[in-house]
């Protein structure tokens, strides 16, 4: 079966308002943007999305948070963006914050078929206690908190439940992919794609390059979970934060950068 698109407008069309997404990436790598940008285009708006965070001002989701196209995300990491925090503690955006191991695996679990699993991560805390704000109110008190969740000890040790997540759709990025819908992902730009792309119900994966089929040794996740295809090329590759140092002074290096 051929799974291609050629437009990312044609791929993300049927993304309708108050749909559930999952978006792969992490921090500003394997983030697909092209499909953020078309959805962006599109306007779908009252979005829940899970993904590992929620960009930075400017780019990935962070472009659909400042249009307010998003009313609540689930994610683990949500430092980098001040609209983001401004949204949330305005209580104009409802947060689930989740362990980011244990977001991975509801992911994972939800694209295995798998119900809900127990997991020592977050017992003790208010993750199992409840009482986490999801959503505040304008005046600033808790609109929505999490509630409690079930506890049960196995071999002498408590563990928390927690449920899977399926989405309505998912939106990931991939270095290769084929016409089967098999993907490859390039080292830490697989991070949260592959889960994302289990988790959806219909799952949209841009790719840099397009073969006609991957050899089998090469694919990270199988075209079954894979809907569309949309070539996209090359695409710009940001830096969430640089670091940057002088060489040490006396090194060939530091004299050929002082010419």
């Amino acid at each position: 079966m051929d799974k291609v698109t050629a437009s990312a407008a044609r791929a993300v069309a049927d993304i309708g308002d108050g749909a559930s997404l999952a978006v792969g990436g992490f921090g500003l790598c394997g983030v697909p943007m092209v499909l953020i940008g078309a959805l962006l285009e599109q306007g779908a708006t009252g979005l829940r999305v899970v993904s590992n965070n929620c960009g930075v001002d400017g780019w990935g989701l962070g472009v659909l948070l400042e249009a307010g196209r998003i009313a609540r995300m689930t994610s683990s990491y949500v430092g980098e963006n001040k609209e983001f925090a401004r949204r949330y503690l305005a209580g104009e955006l409802e947060v689930e914050l989740a362990p980011q191991g244990t977001l991975a695996e509801r992911l994972r679990a939800g694209g295995a078929g798998v119900p809900a699993f127990y997991t020592p991560a977050g017992v003790g805390t208010q993750v199992a206690e409840g009482g986490l704000p999801w959503r505040y109110a304008p005046d600033g008190t808790v609109a929505v908190a999490s509630p409690p969740r079930e506890t049960r000890a196995f071999g002498g040790r408590e563990y928390v439940l927690e449920e899977a997540i399926v989405t309505d759709f998912a939106l990931v990025h991939a270095a290769r992919g084929d016409r089967h819908g098999n993907l490859a992902f390039h080292s830490s730009a697989r991070n949260f794609n592959p889960l994302a792309a289990m988790a959806g119900r219909v799952a949209v994966a841009q790719v840099e390059e397009l073969v006609d089929a991957l050899d089998p040794d090469e694919v990270h996740l199988p075209g079954i979970y894979v809907d569309t295809i949309v070539p996209v090329g090359r695409v710009e590759k940001r830096i969430e934060r640089a670091a940057t140092r002088s060489r040490p002074t006396g090194t060939a290096a530091h004299a050929e950068e002082a010419r």
